[in-house]
């Protein structure tokens, strides 16, 4: 018998950072699967989830056909169907909703990330503006400082790992929450003498190596970086000429800082007067090579907005904004004088709608690109601004990513039409009407996207074996839904016409993906010789006009919080091994980590007369759990921590099933808790009390 040997350039799905890479297959079977080896910074390497891939094309647990529920939501009872019938029914749920309601009246959420045009595209189609993602119990925050600031989005600058001289690490733990290539860029350059800080409630893998570990007071960050824009300031260690050129109201920010001294920083955060100093000095020394990243997932606390906001504002007093080995802009493909791809979502028109969850009208300063999903799920309860009577969550499981799962359902009671579309069982799914199983990222392709920096490139995911049961594309899926609906700008038969479509005009074709998986538009790393800012000044803005409009402060007081006596603020993060809960059921990550544990401070566990390993009964508002106890002296007395993911109910997933305990089950009241000032989710002002079991 003939061996018949593959090689094919994809992109991962385990994470949402969906790196470049090589899949090895023989005789249609995965056998390995490695980091692009022609892609820049990712040296053939992948994380332990990325290896872990073909795991999930093996699981025989995950959704293998299409399933219709039968009995009352969240029974777990459920029917296969085709998918013909399937896209019937879903089709003439849709419709007949949109017939009463409207189009407005569906909501849509995903994951974000590369591929959300087609998404986009369809949810116009409906005739609905409420398209959003994950990004409340995210990065919003990151988000919004950025605009209120700088007039651009996060996503407008680059970091510059690679060729930076110092980078600092708050609410970011790079070496957890892996992205292949920015682990190997800060790697290399520490190797060449770039010093690193992380700033955390505890020690994480990050903070394993860093040249400077800051153990701060939960909740309290906001105020350390007060005392360091005070310190820049106040001991003249800005880069003054680039103040001068690009802050429009500098005086602001001076009169604001006066009494946030690293001597008061000291009793609200816990770190030294003399080491806030001392490291305010270290910056100034390595800037503008200097990147203090504002944030990954900064729904976090109340001021988490301000947080990254004073971030923001202190990388541009080091004159980081655009530099060099700092956030320099990031370049589409018109700066490198190349036409990006053709969008999908200009092929229908754009309603003219409000959005229901209220941004861009009754929450002017927030952007309205993925909206606030929270406030979606409100809008679902109370029918106002009108009613949303459908909601498709695809590839999204908000049961677990969002606080107070027993209220969303309670919200979600309103819904007329429940539908998930998911690779893997999730508690929205079994929670749904109707599920649709998406193929694994190995088993489908996606529509081609654009990836900025500083030397942009096209990239394709292409299908590296075929779907091993009854699964589709996300193409496959949605246009088969636009057929039915009569949404004619996206009844696409192939991805290849989709594609086409996409490159029209670009000088691109899609035999010159073959060759990498790629295609690098620019020449080599382009640095723009000076920052672009969008503000109506054309600078940095400390006071935000439209922010102050909204009644929201530029610049807030600091306001500090502690644990009402005898309980503990909870935490929760990730681990180099698992992506949320939707890998704790993959057979070779769940050997790695089964479950999770409760990190308690050493001496805090004492005077609750516990011992290392000892099991513990953890409660918040009614809820609770047991699991085993991680006394260490690496975590703030003040907090607990636990890795997020856990505590999964599903009888279908056999390992990951009764394993620990969810953190968010534990936020009992947690969805009215949010930044008004940024809009995510304060998802660490929750609080708990531990006891012996």
């Amino acid at each position: 018998m003939m061996t018949s040997k593959n090689s094919t350039y994809s992109v991962c799905g385990m994470c949402t950072v969906r790196c470049p890479i090589e899949v090895e297959t023989e005789n249609g079977a995965i056998q390995f699967i490695k980091g692009n080896p022609h892609m820049g910074g990712i040296n053939g390497a992948l994380c332990a989830r990325g290896a872990a891939g073909k795991a999930l094309i093996n699981d025989n647990e995950r959704i293998q056909r299409p399933m219709i529920r039968v009995g009352d939501r969240g029974q777990g009872n459920w029917k296969p169907i085709s998918w013909d019938e399937a896209l019937d029914y879903a089709a003439d749920r849709l419709r007949s909703v949109i017939d009463t309601y409207g189009g407005k009246s569906v909501l849509f959420s995903d994951r974000g990330g590369p591929f959300r045009d087609l998404h986009q595209a369809f949810v116009r189609g409906l005739g609905s503006p409420n398209w959003t993602n994950h990004d409340a119990s995210c990065a919003r925050n990151v988000q919004h400082a950025a605009l209120s600031l700088f007039g651009f989005g996060r996503k407008a600058v680059s970091y510059d790992l690679k060729n930076a001289r110092h980078v600092v690490l708050q609410t970011r733990n790079i070496f957890e929450a892996i992205n292949v290539k920015e682990v190997n860029d800060l790697m290399g350059a520490m190797e060449n003498g770039c010093k690193l800080t992380v700033i955390d409630i505890r020690a994480n893998v990050s903070a394993t190596k860093a040249h400077r570990f800051l153990m701060i007071r939960p909740g309290s960050d906001y105020a350390l970086n007060l005392a360091v824009i005070h310190t820049l300031l106040n001991r003249n260690l800005y880069n003054a000429a680039y103040v001068s050129k690009w802050f429009k109201d500098l005086d602001v920010l001076d009169r604001f800082v006066k009494p946030y001294s690293p001597e008061w920083a000291e009793t609200e955060t816990g770190i030294p007067a003399v080491e806030i100093v001392r490291f305010a000095q270290d910056l100034a020394k390595d800037a503008p090579a200097v990147l203090w990243h504002p944030g990954w997932m900064n729904a976090r606390y109340n001021d988490s907005f301000y947080m990254s906001r004073t971030i923001y504002i202190i990388n541009a007093l080091l004159g980081a904004i655009g530099a060099k080995g700092g956030l320099p802009m990031a370049n589409k493909p018109g700066d490198v004088g190349r036409k990006g791809l053709k969008k999908l979502v200009d092929r229908v028109p754009n309603p003219e709608e409000k959005r229901a969850d209220g941004t861009g009208w009754k929450h002017g300063h927030f952007d309205t690109g993925p909206g606030l999903l929270h406030l979606g799920f409100d809008a679902i309860e109370t029918e106002d601004p009108y009613p949303v009577k459908a909601y498709i969550a695809y590839r999204h499981d908000p049961l677990m990513g969002f606080p107070d799962p027993d209220r969303i359902k309670q919200k979600w009671s309103k819904l007329d039409f429940l539908m998930s579309v998911s690779f893997t069982w999730s508690d929205t799914a079994w929670y749904s009407d109707l599920v649709l199983p998406l193929s694994p990222y190995l088993e489908r392709e996606s529509i081609l996207a654009c990836k900025n920096g500083l030397n942009p490139y096209m990239f394709t995911r292409r299908r590296a074996a075929a779907p091993r049961y009854d699964t589709r594309s996300d193409w496959e899926i949605l246009c088969g839904l636009a057929k039915r609906l009569g949404i004619e700008a996206l009844a696409f038969d192939s991805i290849e016409e989709i594609w086409n479509y996409q490159l029209d005009g670009t000088g691109v074709s899609v035999a010159d993906f073959d060759a990498k998986g790629f295609v690098q538009l620019g020449k080599g790393p382009l640095y723009k010789p000076e920052p672009a800012f969008k503000t109506p000044s054309g600078k940095v803005e400390i006071v935000s006009e439209k922010w102050e409009s909204q009644g929201i402060p530029s610049l807030k007081p600091y306001e500090g919080t502690h644990p009402p006596e005898g309980q503990f603020r909870l935490t929760f993060g990730r681990c180099g091994v698992h992506t949320q809960g939707h890998t704790v059921n993959n057979s070779l990550l769940f050997e790695q980590v089964p479950e999770n544990t409760l990190w308690i401070n050493t001496r805090a566990g004492a005077d609750l007369g516990l011992s290392d390993g000892d099991m513990v009964e953890i409660s918040g508002n009614g809820k609770g759990g047991r699991m085993q106890a991680k006394l260490t002296d690496l975590i703030h007395p003040e907090a607990v921590f636990m890795l997020h993911g856990f505590g999964h109910h599903l009888p279908v997933e056999s390992r990951a099933f009764g394993k620990g305990v969810a953190d968010h089950e534990l936020m009992c009241g947690g969805l009215d808790k949010w930044d008004k000032g940024g809009g995510a989710m304060a998802l660490q002002e929750n609080y708990v009390s531990v006891s012996p079991c």
